[in-house]
């Protein structure tokens, strides 16, 4: 069981390692559950720039929702 989990988090890190610098930096704001006015407002860059970043990151990370995101953001313990 623990050699699943290990090859898990290693899959799941691998997606993260994917991501670009900003979408990393958007990432731990967006599963904080701020709105993307708010996260676009933090970082100094259009809302629409982050609705981009968030849906790329959805992608990056074969997320289907913000839960499953969040999820996998515990596992990677941001």
């Amino acid at each position: 069981m623990a050699r699943a989990q290990r090859e898990d988090l290693r899959e799941i890190e691998a997606r993260y390692n994917r991501l670009t610098a900003r979408e990393r930096e958007v990432l731990p704001l967006v599963v904080a559950g701020k709105l993307n006015k708010q996260t676009a407002s933090d970082l100094g860059i259009a809302e629409r720039t982050v609705k981009v970043h968030r849906g790329r990151i959805m992608e990056k990370m074969r997320v289907q929702s913000l839960a499953e995101l969040v999820h996998l953001a515990e596992r990677l313990g941001l």
